[in-house]
Formats: structure tokens, sequence, C-alpha cells
């Protein structure tokens, strides 16, 4: 069994553009952001839409429940983690780590939910962890 635990997080890194992501993740909210024009939700944080390049992007609050849709085990990291790419029930794909978990037991599919770590610099960054499953 490979447990998984985020001991050491990055700080990240901020711009203008990403201040008000940071800013809702301090205050443990996910945001994603969703296009006026297209419909379109999208990640990473920017704000021009990468659909139809318009600048009438909102910021939205996700649920943070989401499905992994794929994902990898870096043995050799120190400490050792998963990569993953997760589906957010708003239908937006993001890429994160998944943490607090056996990572030879985790599955495609598996559901997922949003987690805070503090990173070096003591800000919060969201990380995933799996739902577990009702006894």
């Amino acid at each position: 069994m490979i447990r998984i635990s985020e001991d050491a997080i990055g700080a990240p890194v901020r711009t203008p553009e990403t201040a008000a992501f940071w800013e809702a993740a301090n205050e443990q909210r996910l945001l994603y952001a969703k296009c006026q024009d297209c419909g379109e939700p999208h990640y990473y944080p920017r704000r021009i839409c990468p659909f139809c390049f318009s600048m009438r992007v909102d910021w939205k609050d996700a649920s943070g429940l989401a499905r992994l849709y794929a994902f990898s085990l870096s043995r050799k990291g120190r400490p050792p983690y998963v990569l993953a790419w997760v589906t957010l029930d708003e239908g937006v794909t993001i890429m994160t780590n998944i943490t607090d978990c056996d990572a030879e037991a985790l599955r495609i599919d598996d559901r997922v939910k949003v987690v805070f770590k503090a990173a070096a610099d003591d800000s919060l960054v969201p990380l995933f962890k799996p739902v577990q499953s009702p006894s």
C-alpha cells in the first residue's frame, strides 16, 4: 500500500489574473471560470475564454465534487504523489493532486472531493481526496 499525504506543497504563483482564484482558495472555495458568450466552463484561472476568446468570463463556485478521469502515481517523488485529472460535477476537467488515500486503491471514475491544504507560504491549495463510500 502506498499511502498518499501531501507533506510539502509548493507555494502557488499568484498573478493579477489569478488573484481571485487564490483568494477564494484561502476561503476554502474552489472556483472555475465560465464564459458569458459561449457558455463553456474552463479551468485554469484566466480571464480569456479558451473556446471563443471572449473576455466576458465570470468566476463560479464549484461544488467541490468530481470524478477521477485519469491519474498517475509517481513513486519516485519524495513523498510519492498522485497527479490526476478530475472532472468537476460542473463539467470542467482540471489537473490536480489526489491526497489522503491509498494510491493503489484508486480507480478511474472514483468520486473525489476537494480539500484545501497549506502550502509552503501558508496559503491554501485545492487538492482532491476520495469520497468514502457509505458503510
